[in-house]
């Protein structure tokens, strides 16, 4: 994770500057308060109004959703298996087995059995849901596997050349959310199968992003939070963190572990990202926006003998130290005011 400036990293800036601010001190012998002349700082920043954004970057994977396993239905030599990289949809064969097709159907739960008239349950209601998809209508979808029911598959079962059997089985058909694309092959063309065996790796059609964000950085990625994408080609597109995971786990990084959540985006242009697949993205997200307000780099942050923090502003020669209130940390820069600071009054630095 990439933050533009992060609470934690904002702490630890503050740390340092309190330390530089002593050592400073002790080598030129200042003293504070007031108006004085302590001496000029050796480099010096203007104070800027504007716009300051809560940003933050995450490494991520371009890929596709939904990866499920298609097992087969029966046994048999297989003998058809689709092309890798290519997109299955509803009444389509996915494999065939012993010259038999298995026809995908869109369903989120399995088809784990023959159905034919008299049979009750929710694939009944699935099954009969894509045949009127497909115009094979004459009943009413339901729960309930009637005589028209069967009647329906039978026509459709003549559309395929297919036995007129009434009944539909693993062995004709798979349930899948929608299309499917095919990510790997498991068995070829020859090889055996056996029931519950895996035949296709697949995925959903939809392109997203998936990447990790520490948990306590969740709060500028909610589900809905628009995003850009950095891609491969150099070019960028727009999306939106579409799921949030409800689950944090360390890291891969064996010298970062703190708890990750996982998440994902989708584009709103998914064909601007054709051409790519299992490939490393940046991922850029905004959060809290802070306007016309007035900033200064981090740097320029002086911890206070009495407690807080202030900034040395410089003006005719003569540098004078004022406290101020700090706000949002974002960019490299800090939300400042008070200390009757203004746009463009020049604040000392550390020099680069």
């Amino acid at each position: 994770m990439r933050r533009g400036r992060a609470v934690a990293a904002a702490t630890a800036v503050l740390a340092v500057v309190a330390g530089s601010l002593a050592l400073t001190r002790l080598g030129s012998g200042e003293e504070t308060g007031g108006a004085k002349n302590t001496g000029l700082p050796p480099a010096t920043a203007p104070v800027e109004r504007g716009d300051l954004r809560d940003s933050a970057q995450a490494d991520g994977t371009l890929g596709y959703d939904k990866e499920r396993k298609i097992n087969a239905g029966a046994a048999g030599t297989i003998t058809w298996t689709p092309r890798t990289g290519s997109t299955v949809e509803r009444n389509e064969r996915l494999y065939e087995i012993d010259g038999r097709p298995v026809r995908l159907m869109y369903g989120a739960g399995p088809m784990y059995r023959t159905l034919k008239p008299g049979d009750k349950g929710r694939d009944v209601e699935q099954l009969e849901r894509n045949l009127a998809e497909l115009g094979y209508t004459g009943f009413t979808p339901d729960e309930e596997y009637t005589e028209l029911t069967s009647a329906a598959v039978k026509r459709w079962q003549k559309s395929h050349d297919a036995k007129r059997t009434g009944k539909v089985g693993p062995q004709d058909i798979t349930f899948a959310p929608g299309k499917v694309r095919i990510k790997n092959v498991g068995a070829g063309v020859g090889e055996q199968a056996q029931p519950g065996a895996p035949v296709l790796e697949t995925t959903g059609s939809e392109r997203i992003v998936t990447f990790r964000l520490d948990v306590a950085e969740s709060r500028l990625a909610k589900a809905g939070t628009k995003v850009t994408v950095d891609l491969p080609d150099g070019t960028t597109a727009s999306g939106k963190v579409s799921s949030v995971g409800r689950t944090a786990k360390p890291g891969d990084d064996p010298q970062d572990d703190s708890p990750k959540v996982t998440l994902t985006v989708s584009f709103d242009e998914p064909d601007e990202v054709d051409g790519f697949d299992q490939s490393p993205v940046t991922v850029n997200l905004t959060g809290e926006t802070r306007r016309d307000v007035l900033t200064v780099p981090v740097n320029a942050l002086l911890a206070l003998p009495g407690g807080g923090f202030g900034l040395q502003v410089v003006r005719g020669g003569t540098t004078r130290e004022v406290k101020v209130e700090l706000g949002m940390f974002a960019e490299g820069r800090v939300e400042v005011s008070g200390g009757g600071l203004r746009e463009g009054a020049k604040v000392g630095v550390p020099k680069i």
